[in-house]
Order: structure tokens, then C-alpha cells, then sequence
């Protein structure tokens, strides 16, 4: 599915060298329509990477995947350049980096939930997702109740912190990592016992059989592209108007299928 022999510490150093130049402190552009953006003639999107395969860096130096690549597409046909700033998720999904002017959109693999919607404006939905516990190939976990007295790594801030904490036995340790590529180096070291991520990018992770898939979670969660709560509502209009004609004219498709078709 993808190409996983780029290392989660190459990933994170590769993310250092590419700091994005936009950071506007104010709107200072706007599109031929009226739009404020924060950089001219750009789209300017934050993102958490990586998060494969939503967001990561690729052998070619570029942000690439399944958000980055919608993203570019949504820019393209808004007239626009793609600009990317990488930031912690906490300051994504409280909005603190569009109250801050750093970007336009956030494009991070978030979901949709009621406690973001207060301080968010979300596009529609465009992708539906699964949580998984993934855990070492020769783990005999099978369930999420199998993982009693045992240690689960989450991502801060993520559904699956949320699912793992309601979810899992009493005497379940849920550890925190702040980023993705800390959470896997931590179940790559034998630090916690399993992950519970979403299933794209826990499937992401698998390492060639060396991990696998434990139990998949149903949990109606779907993705949006977040923006402003307030005065974002013809950018919303915007994106909602680039992601239907993306899955009328088969390119919503392609871009699915070059990350999610084996």
C-alpha cells in the first residue's frame, strides 16, 4: 500500500527541514472571490505529520498522502498553490492555529465530533473510519478485553485516546504520546503492548507482518477539514463545492485508491 521502509525518524527530520515560510499574523489575501486567506495566492493548510497514510513526508521530500494530496487537488481548483505548516494536534483541534492566522484549512485525518464542532467549522465528511488495536504479530490479544493489565499507546488529543479510555479494562495503562511516530517507536521498543489508532493508520504500521491487526472498533467516525468557527462560512461553501466535483469526476477515487487499494 505504501512504502514503509522510510523510518518514523527519518519522517520526523525530514519534517524539521521542510518548516513551512507561511505564518501570517493576519489575513492578508483573499481569493478572486472574496475569500480571506492567509498567504496570496495559496492555500495554506495545517496538518500533524506525520500520519501516515493521511499525512507524511515522501522519499521525494514533499508532503504526501491521502489529506495532502486532496488538499493540493482543492487548491488546484481554487486557482491556488498548496503551502503546508506542520503543527502539534492539540493546537489543531482547538483551533488555536486559525485563531492565529498560521493557515487557511486544517487537514489532519479529524474527526468529527460535537466538542470540536465548538470551536471548529467543518467541511463534509470525506472519509470513514474505523479504530483498531494493533498489536505484535505474536501477541495473543484478540480483543480489546484481552488487553487486561496490559499498556495501550494513544495519540494526545485523538479519538482513539477517547475510545481506548471508556473502552478498555479498568486495569488497561493508557499511555500518551504527543506525535504518531513517538507512539510507534514506543510499540516498536516493547514500551507499551498495543496501539489504538485508526485503522488507515494503524494498517500503515503493520512493519511487513511484524505487527497485525487485533480488532477493528465501529465507531461512525468520519474526517472533516476544519476551519474557522466564525467567518469561514464561504471557504466551507468552497471546499464542499471542490470535494463533490472531486468524487463526480473520479479524482476523489484515484487519490483513494493510490493509499487505501493494495
Amino acid at each position: 500500500m505504501l512504502n514503509k521502509a522510510r523510518t518514523a525518524l527519518a519522517a520526523v527530520l525530514a519534517v524539521g527541514a521542510l518548516t513551512a515560510t507561511a505564518c501570517s499574523g493576519g489575513e492578508t489575501a483573499e481569493t478572486e472571490s472574496g475569500i480571506p486567506l492567509v498567504n496570496e495566492g495559496a492555500l495554506t493548510v495545517c496538518s500533524n505529520v506525520p500520519f501516515m497514510p493521511f499525512e507524511y513526508v515522501g522519499d521525494d521530500g514533499e508532503y504526501t498522502g491521502f489529506d495532502m494530496d486532496l488538499s493540493r487537488e482543492i487548491a488546484s481548483g481554487m486557482g491556488l498553490e498548496l503551502e503546508v505548516q506542520n503543527a502539534s494536534f492539540d493546537g489543531l483541534q482547538s483551533g488555536t492555529v486559525l485563531a492565529a492566522n498560521h493557515c487557511d484549512v486544517i487537514a489532519a485525518a479529524m474527526t468529527i465530533t460535537p466538542e470540536r464542532e465548538k470551536n471548529l467549522a467543518f467541511s463534509d465528511p470525506y472519509y470513514d473510519s474505523l479504530q483498531s488495536l494493533l498489536v505484535p504479530a505474536d501477541s495473543a490479544a484478540k480483543s480489546l478485553e484481552d488487553m487486561a493489565g496490559k499498556r495501550i499507546g494513544i495519540q494526545q488529543g485523538t479519538t482513539g485516546e477517547t475510545y481506548a479510555r471508556d473502552n478498555a479494562p479498568s486495569d488497561t495503562e493508557v499511555i500518551a504520546y504527543q506525535t504518531d511516530a513517538e507512539l510507534f517507536q514506543a510499540l516498536n521498543a516493547g514500551n507499551i503492548d498495543g496501539v489504538m489508532q485508526d485503522l488507515p493508520v494503524n494498517l500503515a504500521h503493520t512493519d511487513g507482518g511484524s505487527f497485525t491487526i487485533a480488532a477493528t472498533f465501529p465507531t461512525g467516525e468520519s474526517y472533516g477539514l476544519a476551519m474557522k468557527k466564525d467567518g469561514s462560512e464561504e471557504l466551507v461553501k468552497e471546499i464542499n463545492t471542490r470535494l463533490a466535483e472531486m468524487r463526480s469526476n473520479g479524482k476523489y477515487q484515484e487519490i483513494y485508491d493510490r493509499y487505501f487499494t493494495e
